[in-house]
């Protein structure tokens, strides 16, 4: 089983997450929100319900590994420097909403602006400037960096790799790995990692239904 995000009927108080969020048995990726629910027709959606070290299972599988949490930082940037998102400084340009986010009323009402409720399929949005889909939104995305608040302040300043432990001051006991770029529960009521520079973070054994990952792989 594994944490899936469940619209409640009103209006909750938002210091409790257990408001929102249920541990549903059997929720896995090819059930995301249950044993009743299914990938079919989501094909082309990003995975879901995948800790760590599933993620990290599938990337060696493939050949490739997970992205650093600095070559992330990197190829959401795209070249832009100081944008409060990673596409400029305007929530939607043009009108439009350029990311899958959460809208109205967090968490009772959402008022699916943006056309999606849950997860959209990748390339639902334009790319940014390398050509990437969905670095913001949709999904958060495992980085293969142990999680440490306080590791860019002593870390490398070219393409650094992580630190050697994990170390949240919430959990200190607890092994964490770094989550980036949001996901479609992120609202500016609550929840604004989809920011340009946020971090996320997550136990290595946990998963969710707003929670995946991307592939990378050096280039020659």
């Amino acid at each position: 089983g594994s944490a899936v995000f469940s619209s409640p009927s009103h209006k909750v108080d938002l210091n409790d997450y257990m408001q929102w969020w249920q541990y549903v048995a059997g929720a896995n990726w090819q059930h995301p929100e249950g044993p009743n629910s299914t990938i079919t027709g989501r094909e082309n959606h990003p995975v879901v319900q995948v800790c760590y070290e599933d993620a990290l299972a599938y990337a060696t599988w493939a050949g490739k590994r997970l992205p650093t949490e600095a070559e992330w930082e990197y190829v959401a940037r795209a070249g832009k420097t100081n944008t409060t998102y990673y596409w400029g400084n305007d929530l939607k340009p043009n009108g439009k909403w350029v990311a899958n986010i959460f809208q109205g009323n967090f968490p009772d009402k959402n008022s699916k602006e943006d056309g999606y409720a849950a997860t959209a399929p990748v390339k639902s949005f334009p790319a940014n400037p390398f050509k990437l889909y969905d670095l913001d939104g949709n999904v958060w995305e495992w980085c293969n960096d142990l999680y440490r608040p306080d590791y860019y302040a002593v870390s490398s300043k070219e393409n650094p790799k992580g630190p050697k432990d994990s170390y949240d001051p919430e959990e200190p006991a607890v092994e964490k790995h770094v989550q980036r770029g949001g996901s479609f529960i992120c609202s500016d009521q609550y929840c604004i990692r989809y920011k340009a520079g946020s971090r996320g973070k997550g136990e290595t054994g946990s998963a969710g239904n707003n929670l995946g990952f991307r592939c990378v792989k050096d280039a020659k």
